[in-house]
């Protein structure tokens, strides 16, 4: 009898071990695998079970949480939600996150293991730590100056501070309240389906996402080329420029909208916006030293992040001549996002650096303790310091006496490039209104600010457009209220 207790009682030892086998190989080597099952709910409950972490700019909140007493209970707030939209982005119940509430979600959610207090401590106690705080580097004023700027309008800006790298500004329109998409509610579906489905695509981020033929703008790049590779030694000696200028290889000229193109300096060119004169120096500096130099700007970075995604701006480096002249004055297949041009402008502004744009400055904990800081960093070297000062001449005489006037800013230097883009088959769509700057208040060791501003208005006339007339106001708003602050 004794014999079979023992073998009765070592089976029952040898499920004992093999349950606590099984619930080890449950509970610890396989836990992920459950956790990710998208039959798993418990997850995304117990990611609604607590308010989200805040997303901060210039000291204080602009999201928030509510409690909705659902099962996914704490629903997302945004003060002044379409103002900031293309920065924060949307978390949505049923449509997921984007910017930066997508890039900085482990902090914002509680999830990330910095939160903890221990290392290793939530994989122990299965425990969520409250939702951190991420910091901008906005600027609220500037923010809100870009955002009214181009009111009703389709169109967005960048500005960036030229020493650091520090997005100050970065605003597109049409915007949308991403509180719409808070919740689970069928107001949520609708939301979705009309924003989708708008014409003017307020809920793309046109300052990171769109990419625009730069038109005259790019003109900086192919004046900072030419001077580089010395193909120009002096900005106020006369150039080897035809006008008309007949486009190599074809029959087609390029023609001017003002007198005085013909053989112009680089100075007049640039303050003019002579497209001539740039069209043949692109083609003099050849596609090699072209290429490099818009790629030391930025050009064709698909691995920029700030910290989400931003399209790359494209230079083509296969071009035949003509399509070069073309390319050298933002036309042909050149395009650029609003961001990029404001690094074109920064680079000019910051002694031929250019610095990794970031829009976050810090994160934190719930109660404040820094968990990261991002710092600048040089991205490319554009061009030599000697050619950035030669192009902070070339840019601030645009605004003194050229096509740049309307940016002019008391009690600070101000450099500014214009830009009308043509687009459409031959041409045929409305321009687009450019305006790059940089400002330096007069009692300031470095310029503070560089802006780019892009205004696509399909309701004015062709006439009306311009870089100079649209653009320059916008841009000196933002720079006014960065000098400012």
């Amino acid at each position: 009898m004794t014999k079979y207790i023992r073998r009765a009682a070592g089976l029952c030892a040898l499920l004992l071990v093999a349950l606590l086998v099984n619930a080890a190989r449950v509970q610890v080597f396989e836990a992920g695998s459950y956790d990710d099952n998208s039959a798993n709910r418990r997850r995304t409950i117990a990611r609604y079970e607590q308010p989200r972490g805040d997303i901060v700019v210039d000291g204080k909140p602009v999201t928030g949480s509510q409690d909705s007493g659902e099962q996914l209970r704490y629903e997302r707030t945004y003060r002044a939600g379409p103002l900031y939209a293309p920065v924060t982005g949307f978390a949505s119940q049923v449509y997921g996150t984007t910017f930066l509430e997508n890039a900085e979600d482990s902090i914002l959610s509680g999830t990330d293991p910095m939160l903890a207090p221990l290392p290793l401590w939530n994989d122990i106690t299965r425990a969520q730590n409250p939702g951190g705080k991420v910091v901008t580097t906005l600027n609220e004023a500037a923010q809100r100056a870009a955002y009214e700027g181009l009111g009703s309008r389709r169109g967005a800006v960048a500005a960036i501070e030229p020493a650091t790298g520090k997005i100050l500004a970065l605003v597109s329109t049409p915007s949308y309240d991403p509180a719409e998409l808070s919740g689970t509610g069928s107001a949520v579906t609708r939301a979705w389906a009309r924003l989708n489905g708008a014409a003017d695509k307020p809920m793309l981020n046109r300052a990171i996402r769109q990419t625009y033929p730069p038109g005259s703008t790019f003109k900086v790049v192919t004046a900072a080329a030419a001077l580089e590779a010395g193909v120009v030694k002096d900005v106020d000696t006369p150039t080897t420029s035809p006008d008309p200028y007949r486009l190599p290889g074809t029959t087609t000229s390029l023609t001017n909208e003002i007198e005085g193109c013909e053989d112009a300096s680089l100075r007049y060119a640039f303050e003019w916006s002579c497209n001539t004169v740039f069209a043949k120096l692109g083609v003099d500096v050849g596609l090699s030293d072209m290429a490099n130099t818009a790629a030391n700007f930025g050009f064709n970075d698909r691995k920029l992040r700030i910290p989400y995604s931003v399209a790359p701006s494209n230079f083509d480096l296969r071009l035949d001549k003509a399509q070069l002249a073309l390319s050298s004055i933002g036309q042909f297949n050149t395009r650029a996002t609003p961001l990029q041009m404001a690094m074109i402008s920064a680079a000019v502004a910051g002694g031929g650096s250019v610095k990794t744009p970031y829009l976050v400055e810090r994160t934190t904990s719930k109660g404040g303790a820094t968990l990261y800081t991002h710092g600048p960093s040089t991205l490319h070297q554009a061009m030599n310091p000697t050619t950035a000062l030669r192009m902070r001449e070339l840019m601030a005489d645009v605004v003194t006496e050229g096509t740049g006037t309307r940016a002019a800013i008391p009690g600070a230097t101000v450099g500014g490039k214009t830009g009308t883009a043509q687009h459409g088959v031959d041409n045929s769509a409305l321009p687009y209104a450019w305006f790059i700057s940089w400002a330096q208040a007069d009692d300031s060791m470095e310029p503070a600010v560089a802006v780019a501003v892009v205004v696509e208005d399909a309701a004015a006339r062709r006439g009306d457009i311009s870089g100079g007339g649209d653009a320059a106001p916008i841009a000196k708003a933002v720079m006014e209220a960065v000098l400012g602050s």
